[in-house]
């Protein structure tokens, strides 16, 4: 469980841009202890805690990249094509074979390559006659044949440590005769709501409440992350109960996520909770939406209160959550998603803070996909993810957005998926 200092976050400014917040996670947040062995069939998502050296080449023996002939590139006559003939026949599973001068040997993808042979034919191009195989000219020594260690060298770093195994590196470990492999703990993450005004869904709403659906938005969020995610339930609008369970949060869980009471109305108790139990920094992100955001430490435990509005809530999630937890859980730091968009929409802004504008994205023929601005922009309307593809994402500098401006788009599809 990491255990941070009460002013391991000390900022001295009132608003704090994304890039500034995110640095200060990366400089300050460790990565927890420990290590365990996850088999390959449960590894999937997990942080690689050290670096796989490959224990054998890949391939593990000199191979036929294709069907065709095996033969030595030095029995060839230079200038005309050569006749050799077929002497033999490997097999894929099957025994490298000597090979005489001056013959080939027939050869299938994956088979050992023959003792001294170091070039394939493809059998397409290849022309038989008589029980030999013509060889025409061009084809270079080592040709359609895969040395061993080709892809990956023996005693080399076949995946390196904080690398998110997906199914590549697990195919990679399984080539490499592994069937475990050591993996970073993953961190324990309690998700609160906050709010007298929230109801448990499949609950008889009361008069002015709404059902909470932060809560289930985070965490479905921390399932695409390599966490173990607690549903610690909704926090009323009372100082004493929101203090004692954030309190006895911290105690087993080693990053907490609330949603609301960040701001500074009298019944936002959760800033007001950390202040007297810990140590809270109110970072009032320079982000449109999602300004209201709070970071502090309850007993050595990292929280971070986000906003009470849907998409402010996924936003700052995106900047401040999910780079906490992928440093805690040992991974190498990786951007957010983002690629290139043209804008079919005009649109200002202020300068100084970073704004995030819901738009969809159509195809074009220059495979350039044009971003259109959701019709709204309220920070609380959670259909608009539901009915847009990406964020586009306004950099601090810029003030407008006209027709054909380039822009950054982070799509949903691989935020949420």
């Amino acid at each position: 469980m990491a255990q941070l200092t009460d002013d391991c976050f000390a900022f001295g400014g009132t608003l704090m841009g994304i890039d500034e917040a995110e640095a200060l996670i990366a400089s300050r947040i460790p990565a927890l202890p420990g290590e365990e062995q996850a088999p390959l069939e449960a590894a999937l998502g997990r942080i690689l805690a050290q670096e796989l050296v490959a224990p054998l080449p890949l391939p593990p023996f000199h191979n036929s990249a294709v069907d065709g002939y095996a033969f030595r590139h030095a029995d060839l006559v230079p200038g005309t094509a050569t006749p050799l003939l077929v002497a033999g026949r490997v097999a894929a599973g099957g025994k490298a074979v000597p090979l005489a001068p001056g013959t080939a040997a027939r050869i299938f993808t994956g088979a050992p390559m023959p003792e001294a042979s170091d070039t394939v034919i493809m059998q397409e191009d290849a022309e038989i006659t008589a029980g030999a195989v013509l060889i025409p000219t061009g084809l270079k020594p080592g040709a359609n044949a895969r040395p061993a260690g080709e892809d990956v060298a023996q005693g080399s770093v076949a995946l390196p440590a904080g690398r998110r195994l997906d199914a590549p590196a697990i195919g990679l470990a399984a080539a490499l005769g592994l069937t475990h492999l050591g993996v970073a703990p993953r961190p324990r993450i309690g998700v609160f709501s906050t709010g007298d005004e929230l109801a448990q869904p499949g609950t008889p709403l009361r008069a002015a409440q709404t059902y909470d659906s932060n809560r289930f938005t985070l965490l479905a969020l921390l399932a695409t992350l390599p966490v173990a995610a607690t549903d610690l339930g909704i926090l009323p609008d009372d100082a004493a109960t929101t203090g004692r369970a954030l309190r006895d949060a911290a105690a087993t869980h080693d990053l907490l996520l609330t949603t609301g009471g960040v701001s500074t109305g009298e019944e936002d108790h959760v800033r007001a909770a950390i202040e007297a139990t810990g140590a809270l920094v109110l970072w009032r992100l320079a982000i449109k939406p999602g300004r209201p955001a709070a970071m502090g430490v309850i007993a050595g435990t990292p929280i971070i209160g986000l906003p009470g509005n849907p998409v402010a809530a996924v936003i700052t999630f995106l900047h401040l959550a999910r780079p906490m937890i992928l440093r805690l859980a040992g991974a190498t730091p990786r951007p957010l998603p983002r690629f290139a968009a043209t804008a079919d929409f005009s649109y200002r802004k202020k300068a100084g803070r970073r704004e995030y504008v819901r738009v969809t994205l159509a195809d074009t023929e220059d495979g350039l996909p044009v971003a259109r601005k959701f019709p709204r922009e309220g920070a609380g309307l959670l259909s608009s993810l539901t009915r847009s593809d990406a964020f586009a994402e306004l950099p601090e500098p810029v003030t407008e957005v006209t027709p054909g401006d380039r822009l950054r788009v982070l799509p949903f599809a691989a935020l949420f998926g």
